[in-house]
């Protein structure tokens, strides 16, 4: 599945030029969860770019709001706007913000950005679709560093009691949050394996690789039954662009056009290799 690797090299690129554009943004938790979101759009998830509101489709809540840049290139590249929204982002009256909202952008089914908010919002979502007998699914995307929110522990005790079997979570093990990593700020010990004590069920797989995702995801979807789904994702922080994975703090940073043009030429190579 070739293929995905392209798309994920494709996204890439497009985050970058959004962020060359804006020169500055959340580019590290951005690229991180790039693989799962070209596995996602690129194989996993039912949608219609031409229908975005569409009710039989599957759902994504991307709770790391301030991942937005690599969802909007991913809707961008499958075509729910053009692609000259991507030099929008985050600017005076664009439908780009810097954190997702389902109000402005085609094919955002949640705003976050409040951590640990869109937890619940997708537990609500998959609870509605169990509801209403839908096929449809909810994947939803958390930061490990959200994870120090009470109100995801909530959630997953929510989802478990509901037998939310039409939910499957990640939680981008980066191992780094806003200000320092993950194991300094509050160590979370083996989040698997919490989750999986408050009964959901539980994989722990290489997130930089979207194919290992998609058969993940693939588990998960045969094996869960009423339980939801948690697929821990082991992440580097900037995933993809060198220059980023090496910068300590790369949560929110200044990305000068030099460094975006030589990761872009870098992608280019990669993608042209396909």
């Amino acid at each position: 599945m070739t293929d995905l690797r392209k798309f994920a090299a494709q996204i890439r690129r497009e985050e970058l030029k959004e962020f060359k554009e804006l020169g500055f943004g959340h580019v590290g938790g951005s690229l991180s969860i790039t693989d799962t979101i070209a596995a996602l759009y690129g194989e996993i998830m039912h949608y219609d770019p031409k229908n975005p509101s569409w009710d039989k489709r599957d759902r994504l809540v991307c709770s790391k709001g301030h991942a937005g840049p690599a969802i909007y290139a991913t809707l961008a590249l499958k075509g729910f706007f053009p692609m000259e929204w991507l030099m929008t982002l985050n600017k005076p009256a664009t439908r780009l913000p810097s954190h997702c909202d389902r109000n402005l952008t085609p094919g955002i089914d949640m705003t976050t950005g409040s951590l640990g908010q869109g937890a619940s919002t997708a537990a609500g979502l998959a609870l509605a679709l169990k509801y209403d007998k839908s096929d449809s699914r909810v994947y939803l995307i958390m930061g490990d560093g959200e994870c120090n929110e009470g109100q995801v522990w909530e959630m997953a005790l929510f989802a478990a009691h509901k037998q939310l079997g039409n939910l499957i979570a990640f939680v981008d093990y980066n191992h780094k949050q806003l200000d320092g990593t993950t194991d300094e700020i509050m160590n979370m010990g083996d989040i698997g394996a919490k989750f999986e004590s408050f009964g959901w069920y539980v994989q722990t797989i290489d997130g930089s690789d979207p194919d290992k995702v998609v058969a993940s995801v693939r588990i998960a979807q045969k094996e869960q039954g009423n339980k939801p789904a948690m697929i821990v994702l082991n992440t580097i922080k900037g995933a993809g662009v060198p220059a980023v994975e090496a910068i300590e703090f790369n949560h929110h940073i200044v990305l000068s056009a030099e460094v975006a043009d030589e990761a872009i030429a870098a992608l280019d190579k990669v993608i042209g290799g396909f």
